[in-house]
């Protein structure tokens, strides 16, 4: 498969680093507004989070080249001024954070899209370990690969839910600072994605400071599996001072009898049954930076499970939000070829 990527940050860079180690297809092209090529390059070889790599890109003319790829460097505002039948572009992936016009792409763009976004809109909003199967790859065009917090979560509600039945819960997320917030106190921050006009919280030091937030975990779940929604679980969120890695805290009532042995053994037999790195069940005194780079995405902390009267059970999931999230996106997208074939 042929790759156009579609935006080249926190995501888009990890995706491209993913991808290329694991040779699951090829990015062929890269659109990005920042017009500075040697700059993208730059930001490509060198990260303050995940390290640098080896075999570093360099400019030739309007593509970046290493040893393993020759990537063409787009700087469009819009997508549809690319033309994709020249570069023989099998799949986008828009990894631009940007909100786009679905139907102007529906009515466009006749090649596959993956959003790395949640989106009630698109085609189908997909989850490894809750509903790839349900991928229709000749019909459904517009395929959103949810968010880093519901990728972590729905795969550990559905699983409870499957053998207990949830009655009812609450998450809160404890999620890494990112870029739209403020180093030092500043004005309030407006997001178009969110339909917030003015975010007070947002825009105090993101450096000094645990910021409360809504989230919209919840929502990006019942996109994937309707059942699971806001009557159901409740859910807050914590912006916290470090890079990457976050956590969520978990507790619901469950309708069936459940005890804390059963439970590990539940995580256990999926763990080792498991095709994707959905499940890591981990029993080390860990903290949050050990879980950097890891390609497990629900990451459940066995210091912490704890069930009270048979019914209330308590977990904290561990999960990279940039690697453990863009992996995933990769084992998606990958998934399109092999089906298709």
């Amino acid at each position: 498969m042929r790759i156009l990527l579609n935006g080249v940050g926190r995501i888009g860079k990890a995706i491209l680093r993913i991808a290329e180690s694991k040779s699951s297809f090829e990015i062929v092209a890269i659109n990005e507004l920042n017009t500075n090529i040697k700059n993208i390059a730059y930001s490509i070889n060198y990260d303050s989070t995940y390290g640098k790599i080896e075999d570093k890109y360099k400019v030739d003319g309007d593509c970046i080249i290493n040893n393993k790829s020759a990537i063409h460097i787009f700087n469009c505002e819009n997508i549809l001024d690319i033309d994709l039948e020249v570069h023989n572009i099998d799949i986008i992936i828009d990894a631009s954070g940007s909100k786009i016009d679905l139907e102007y792409i529906r009515k466009n763009i006749i090649r596959p899209i993956y959003l790395t976004h949640p989106n009630i809109y698109a085609d189908r909003n997909v989850i490894l370990g809750v509903n790839e199967n349900q991928v229709n790859y000749k019909l459904d065009k517009i395929i959103s690969t949810s968010s880093c917090n519901a990728t972590a979560l729905l795969p550990i509600l559905k699983l409870l839910d499957d053998t207990y039945t949830i009655e009812y819960g609450d998450i809160t997320t404890i999620h890494p600072l990112l870029n739209h917030q403020k180093t030092l106190d500043s004005a309030c921050i407006g997001s178009k994605n969110r339909d917030v006009e003015c975010n007070f919280e947002f825009g105090r030091s993101s450096t000094q400071n645990m910021i409360p937030s809504k989230t919209t975990t919840i929502d990006a779940c019942s996109y994937v599996l309707p059942s699971i929604t806001h009557d159901l679980i409740s859910s807050s969120s914590i912006r916290v001072p470090t890079a990457t890695v976050g956590a969520i805290n978990v507790t619901v009532t469950v309708e069936k009898e459940c005890d804390k042995e059963s439970l590990v053994n539940l995580f256990k037999e999926y763990e080792a049954k498991q095709k994707y790195k959905i499940i890591f069940n981990n029993t080390c005194p860990l903290v949050s930076s050990d879980f950097q780079g890891e390609e497990f995405t629900s990451i459940i902390d066995h210091r912490f499970i704890d069930v009270k009267k048979n019914k209330m059970i308590k977990l904290v999931i561990w999960y990279d939000n940039e690697w453990g999230y863009a992996s995933k996106v990769v084992d998606i997208v990958s998934r399109h070829n092999k089906t298709i074939q």
